[in-house]
């Protein structure tokens, strides 16, 4: 079953700990600490809870009541474990992804306190491969005002994964424990 980027959300966040849907939605909400990044609207979580179960990635564990409706707590799978480890480690792919899959993973990271350096030299390596695709074509007319707008952005995005990954101190495994990570 291929996931898509809300699915990968809900497993990273239940990969911190168990948690209910509720309490999913509240950090992939536009306000939340991870929809600040990249919003999950609530129905996307239940959703994704439901085909993620239904990969046996994770599983139900308990109840808990309160003054609403029962909410069921998830918990990931071994299956689910070794999924969303290898999926923080891959970069994007397409430089329209950045904006979505690498800076939900580097905000995933931050939260459990992870070094992002691995993925950033991933990052790198796969941008690299696409600024010099780009730079090798040569187009006329519109194609040419095409690979400029693409080149421009895959050379910026490529300064920005270098820039983080250059800059140790901002993103250390020590200094993003002294951060709020909520």
């Amino acid at each position: 079953m291929e996931l898509a980027l809300p699915e990968w959300t809900v497993l990273a966040l239940l990969r911190e700990q168990p948690r209910h849907g509720f309490a999913i939605a509240a950090l992939t909400a536009a306000g939340g600490a991870v929809g600040r990044v990249w919003s999950v609207p609530r129905p996307m979580v239940y959703r994704a809870l439901g085909r993620l179960e239904d990969a046996s990635l994770i599983a139900p564990t308990t109840q808990e009541s309160g003054p609403g409706p029962q909410r069921t707590v998830y918990a990931l799978t071994p299956a689910g474990h070794a999924a969303v480890d290898e999926w923080l480690g891959q970069p994007a792919e397409h430089v329209r992804l950045l904006r979505s899959h690498l800076l939900v993973k580097l905000a995933l990271l931050h939260r459990r306190g992870l070094d992002p350096r691995d993925l950033l030299r991933e990052q790198r390596v796969v941008l690299r491969r696409v600024v010099a695709a780009i730079e090798t074509d040569r187009g006329e007319g519109f194609d040419a005002v095409l690979l400029s707008w693409r080149h421009t952005n895959a050379t910026a995005a490529l300064r920005f994964v270098d820039d983080l990954a250059g800059d140790r101190q901002r993103i250390s495994p020590a200094r993003l424990r002294t951060q709020d990570c909520d």
